[in-house]
């Protein structure tokens, strides 16, 4: 139980505070236990770090996987793709292991960068990969001046700006409005009007 309690502790600490405002001491002031006990199952506050950011990864990837699963044969390509980024926002929001991955992933403490950035293009090529499949599978409903990679990197170009919006001013007017415009003149671009989706 004190485990479970110490990764959730370690997880708000470093999403709230980041590596350097962190500290043991403060993560085991949560739990109700001695610093001295982390050791336990940590060597260092940069080994809990490392595992807390590989477990933020791993939820990021099995809510992206969980999404396309569900939504996919559900939802109109236009409403999927724009849910996506909306979905996102609200995790970032409402969910600490997304804001304390996608601060870290942007932000990772100098020493730990390369670990960071190799690990974080996990999630990157694993969203790479859902979207280019989708764009192929649905390629009939889009404009055929661009190829579903060219599609899928415009794509990531706007999730990317709502993750620095995000990063830099939270959940406001103007991120919705970013959201709003940048979303509406890439479906405009993307999409091939002269067939309606099915």
């Amino acid at each position: 139980m004190t485990f479970n309690q110490l990764k959730e502790a370690a997880l708000r600490q470093f999403a709230l505070n980041g590596y350097e405002g962190a500290s043991l001491s403060s993560i085991a002031n949560e739990v109700g236990i001695k610093k001295q006990s982390i050791y336990t199952y940590f060597k260092s506050k940069e080994e809990l770090f490392i595992y807390s950011f590989n477990h933020s990864l791993e939820q990021e990837i099995q809510f992206i996987e969980h999404f396309f699963t569900v939504h996919k044969s559900k939802l109109s390509l236009e409403y999927l793709l724009y849910k996506f980024l909306t979905e996102y926002m609200n995790r970032y929001e409402k969910d600490k292991n997304t804001s304390f991955f996608i601060r870290t992933s942007y932000f990772p403490p100098n020493h730990l960068k390369e670990l960071i950035i190799r690990e974080s293009y996990q999630l990157t090529n694993q969203v790479e990969y859902l979207l280019e499949s989708l764009f192929k599978e649905k390629s009939d409903l889009l404009n055929g001046k661009f190829s579903a990679d060219t599609t899928t990197a415009a794509y990531l170009t706007i999730l990317d700006g709502l993750f620095v919006e995000m990063l830099y001013r939270g959940k406001s007017e103007r991120l919705q409005k970013r959201i709003f415009s940048s979303w509406n003149v890439f479906w405009q671009g993307i999409y091939s009007s002269k067939r309606d989706e099915k």
